[in-house]
């Protein structure tokens, strides 16, 4: 593809992105997302034509573009933005009022972060700055605590930062919606050891191998369910975020796959890959047969 602009590039991306996946485009799609006028619309098109041939095709019935049997997306794509932007409408802009490309229903959060909470930690984040902030937990109640956060973290359920706790001495997670009254504190100085290179459970990848649970009778379902390669799901993760995984999915990790009930269809097959991980209380079964 020739050299051009990133406007020039979201706009082909959006061409490529609604053919594969509603299957046409049209100039109107590009006037109303991109505020473009119709002029623009066909050059966008037509560059689009040009960069893959075998891609689109004219409609001249329905006055609309088409995508042939020979497409190839020109664009990677992740599955989690793909379903974001076809059940939400979600794109890069977060101004304009957006909606869904196809029906979709998704489980409706019961809890969201509080944006100014967010933004003083994003800022904290980019900057690499420490903050102070007010904590509720069930361990220690109401606390004041200076922070080193690092990494947002979407556990499933909610979201947490991950972060240096000056206070305990200690990189942990704090869940987002349990933090008021951030500031930053830019006259702060970050010392080595409370930097994320320096978090041992947040740098360490624990290699995990997930199979169907020994008790179900057709685990080929499951493996298809999974894209299970040899009947194992092989996952590399970090182990600050092994706990929270393995509960989402509800995993069993007991030694011999002895958890009852319709909700595990997972196996870890190899437990003593989590030899160390800090946040096993989270994960399914553990604690009753521990390493």
């Amino acid at each position: 593809m020739e050299e051009i602009t990133q406007a020039q590039a979201e706009r082909l991306a959006h061409i490529d992105f609604r053919l594969y996946f509603l299957g046409s485009v049209g100039r109107n799609d590009l006037v109303k997302r991109f505020g473009i006028k119709e002029a623009a619309a066909t050059r966008d098109l037509a560059q689009y034509r040009e960069s893959a041939p075998n891609n689109i095709e004219y409609d001249t019935k329905a006055k609309l573009y088409k995508v042939t049997e020979s497409f190839r997306p020109l664009f990677a794509y992740q599955p989690e933005r793909v379903l974001a932007a076809l059940s939400k409408g979600i794109g890069d802009d977060t101004v304009s009022d957006q909606k869904p490309f196809i029906p979709c229903e998704t489980p409706s959060q019961l809890s969201n972060p509080d944006l100014d909470v967010l933004s003083i930690l994003t800022r904290a984040i980019y900057n690499k700055q420490a903050a102070q902030i007010e904590y509720r937990s069930l361990s220690s109640g109401f606390t004041t605590r200076e922070i080193i956060p690092f990494y947002l973290v979407d556990n499933g359920l909610r979201w947490h930062v991950r972060a240096y706790d000056r206070r305990r001495d200690h990189f942990t997670d704090f869940v987002i919606t349990r933090i008021t009254q951030p500031k930053l504190l830019p006259d702060s100085p970050v010392r080595e050891h409370e930097l994320s290179s320096a978090d041992i459970q947040w740098n360490r990848i624990v290699e995990l191998e997930i199979i169907p649970h020994p008790r179900l009778g057709f685990k080929e379902t499951i493996e298809t369910d999974y894209g299970m390669v040899d009947g194992v799901l092989a996952l590399n993760i970090r182990a600050a975020v092994a706990g929270y995984l393995l509960r989402r999915w509800n995993v069993d990790c007991t030694a011999k796959g002895t958890l009852e009930g319709a909700e595990y269809h997972l196996w870890l097959k190899n437990r003593q890959a989590l030899y160390g991980v800090e946040n096993l209380v989270l994960a399914p079964g553990f604690q009753q047969d521990p390493l």
